[in-house]
């Protein structure tokens, strides 16, 4: 991944010198468990360990002569541990090696996006109950609907992540899995007890059953969760960027005093942060594409997936921690214009309180089709008219014969729409 969307804690998980640290944990690991079934001396064991270790330069350098990776790092280790190193990788394969190590690096690249997804709830919770009751209008298809509050936005993003925690847990979980298992994973050449204990070691579970490589719908399923957290973020940022166009102009992201917002125009505050996190879900989505097009391999094994891989784990993993600073700072430092929020309420007229007028005349005996063409016809004309849904209404004698002025009235009370907004914080945030 590009610098400019690496931070540093993520992108230290996917270097060289943490991936071969933990190809040779994995070697080593093996190494001891040949020694517990008796294949390999203690005393051998003392000594590869205490050898133990790789080059960066010295595996490219091999390796743009031999092309295999893996080899040249073996190579490496053996030009560091001596005539020892022919009992390392006994009966493994390069897989067993790079997919358990990816399985680890899983672990770790996970645990970084889990608490990024523990900070953006503590963020949208802090808000949420900052702007519990603060009115907004509620708005489906682009038009307003009812009024609902900012802090209930917002308590529907928190919701969300709490799913995408879970999400994310569970397939954190499912790719806890390594393979020592051989050529083609049928354990020619040790026992299944070694895949045991080297993965006991690395607090990993042995797969059940394997080929040559732990099978891809694993790796799809963390791809693809990966790719919804994603979608989730780029659904808040959507929300704020609608929020924030001029005509609206109730929620803006965060602005630096010496920021441009354009080359050309000095007025502009342009929602950068929230687009860059929309494009960025873009390509985590294809990127979980590519992983589900890697579930279908040949037999036993090929490398189709290999080179998409090393593009998309990596890649995946440390945009997605990009992307959830970026909106974690948006969320926390976005200025939130309650006047113009209550300003464009009231430029609906109070055409919303339109459902609340229809059951009320329902519950009075009359038609839902007769009620809905009465309140229909109030509602469109004061809109089009700009004049107060209320007035009309008051002014219709079929609905003031069967509901009381003062019923009416009290249908008008903003706050009203939001008595049960306590009842969904207790839910939610219990």
């Amino acid at each position: 991944m590009i610098t400019r969307y690496s931070r540093a804690k993520m992108k230290a998980v996917w270097e060289s010198q943490n991936k071969f640290q933990k190809w040779l944990d994995i070697e080593l690991a093996a190494v001891d468990a040949h020694v517990e079934l008796g294949n390999i001396s203690p005393e051998d064991a003392k000594e590869i360990k205490s050898k133990a270790d790789f080059d960066i330069d010295r595996i490219s350098e091999i390796e743009s002569e031999i092309h295999h990776d893996v080899i040249a790092f073996l190579t490496s280790v053996a030009e560091k541990v001596g005539p020892k190193s022919r009992l390392i990788h006994m009966g493994l394969t390069s897989s067993d090696v790079v997919d358990t190590a990816n399985s680890l690096l899983f672990q770790d690249a996970g645990q970084i996006l889990l608490d990024d997804i523990k900070h953006m709830m503590h963020v949208l919770k802090d808000k949420a109950h900052a702007y519990k009751m603060v009115p907004c209008m509620g708005r489906t298809h682009g038009v307003h609907a009812e009024p609902t509050t900012f802090g209930f936005k917002l308590t529907v993003w928190y919701d969300e992540m709490k799913r995408n925690y879970k999400r994310l847990e569970q397939a954190l979980e499912n790719i806890r899995i390594g393979l020592v298992s051989g050529a083609v994973g049928n354990f020619a050449h040790f026992p299944p007890q070694l895949e045991q204990l080297v993965c006991e070691s690395l607090s990993l579970k042995p797969a059940p059953a394997s080929t040559q490589i732990l099978q891809r719908d694993r790796h799809a399923e963390f791809m693809t969760t990966l790719a919804i957290i994603g979608g989730t973020l780029e659904k808040i940022a959507t929300e704020i960027r609608g929020l924030q166009k001029t005509e609206c102009n109730e929620v803006q992201e965060p602005f630096s005093t010496k920021q441009k917002g354009s080359s050309a125009m000095p007025h502009k505050k342009n929602p950068i942060l929230c687009e860059r996190v929309t494009g960025i879900s873009r390509v985590m989505r294809g990127y979980a594409l590519t992983a589900l097009e890697n579930q279908n391999l040949w037999h036993e094994r090929d490398i189709s997936h290999s080179s998409s891989e090393r593009i998309i784990f990596p890649d995946a993993t440390i945009l997605l921690d990009y992307a959830f600073s970026i909106m974690s700072h948006v969320i926390e430092n976005m200025v939130i214009n309650e006047k113009q929020m209550l300003e464009n309420i009231n430029r609906s007229y109070y055409i919303f309180v339109s459902q609340r007028v229809l059951l009320a005349l329902i519950e009075t005996g009359m038609s839902r089709e007769e009620a809905y063409r009465i309140v229909q016809k109030n509602a469109l004309s004061a809109f089009d008219e700009q004049i107060s849904f209320k007035d009309k209404v008051l002014a219709d004698t079929r609905i003031t014969t069967a509901i009381t002025n003062e019923k009416i009235i009290s249908m008008f009370e903003l706050s009203s729409y939001f008595q049960h907004v306590d009842d969904v914080f207790d839910r939610v945030y219990q």
